[in-house]
């Protein structure tokens, strides 16, 4: 009976994860735009028709409609379940890691930070634009999680994550300002001093590790395909951070055990 109620609480979350994940579609396609979240009806890029009501199922509806619009049968982008199928597959993953019933608050707060993240990666990844509602929404979360630790380690827990949104912010911010902006831009900066305050000090550091060597990667990978050294770095700090959850202090607590700290 215990792993029936486990089950049916991970389908729920599930579910719930991808209702979220069809929200952060609209985000993605309007906040570059500048277009209200909330007062404009979803509706067809192609011919403008209003979706009804059982077509914005997520993950569901797409398929159901085989990909195309009802109306015009124009093809609806594959981003869309992908979107929602990644929001709720990493809330499941984010509640098994934490536990329903062992860490609930921080798994919300954690599933929080994620859905912004991957509204930050498709939509630097599509306009090079990060939202700055996003970045302040993620330094809420982050705020959130420096209370939670507070109340459970103390003041420790205050500086880690006051240390770590410095640690997270001044490297990219010499960069921005050292480079005239043209190797990052502010936005990616103030990413990472908003996801240095939610990882702490520990983890901060391996995130920027991360988000730095996967986005040369790809920058260069980018520069040899297109002949362009201009990319979105965003995505791939977004992934830093997103990597550090799980593997940061692990890492950080490797490396400090080979430097015989």
């Amino acid at each position: 009976m215990l792993y029936f109620c486990y089950a049916l609480l991970y389908i729920v979350i599930f579910m719930f994860g991808a209702a979220i994940g069809s929200f952060l579609n609209v985000c993605i396609y309007r906040l570059p735009k500048e277009e209200s979240l909330t007062k404009v009806n979803s509706h067809c890029m192609s011919c403008g028709a209003f979706i009804q009501k059982r077509d914005l199922i997520p993950i569901f509806s797409w398929l159901i409609l085989r990909g195309k619009c009802r109306s015009c049968k124009a093809k609806i982008s594959g981003r869309y379940p992908l979107v929602e199928s990644l929001n709720a597959v990493l809330y499941v993953l984010i509640f098994a890691y934490y536990g329903i019933m062992e860490q609930p608050l921080e798994a919300v707060i954690c599933c929080l930070v994620f859905s912004a993240l991957i509204v930050v990666f498709f939509m630097d990844l599509d306009t090079q634009l990060i939202s700055m509602y996003v970045v302040g929404f993620i330094g809420i979360m982050g705020a959130a999680q420096t209370l939670t630790d507070f109340l459970s380690s103390g003041t420790e827990a205050i500086i880690s994550h006051g240390i770590g949104m410095a640690a997270g912010f001044l490297p990219l911010m010499l960069i921005v300002v050292l480079s005239g902006e043209r190797a990052m831009g502010w936005g990616d900066a103030w990413l990472m001093l908003a996801g240095g305050l939610f990882l702490g000090i520990k983890a901060v550091v391996p995130a920027l590790f991360f988000g730095l060597i996967l986005g040369s990667v790809f920058g260069m990978i980018h520069k040899v395909r297109t002949g362009d050294s201009k990319f979105a770095f965003g995505p791939y700090l977004s992934l830093g951070i997103a990597a550090a959850v799980f593997a940061g202090e692990p890492v950080a607590d490797w490396y400090l055990a080979i430097c015989g700290f």
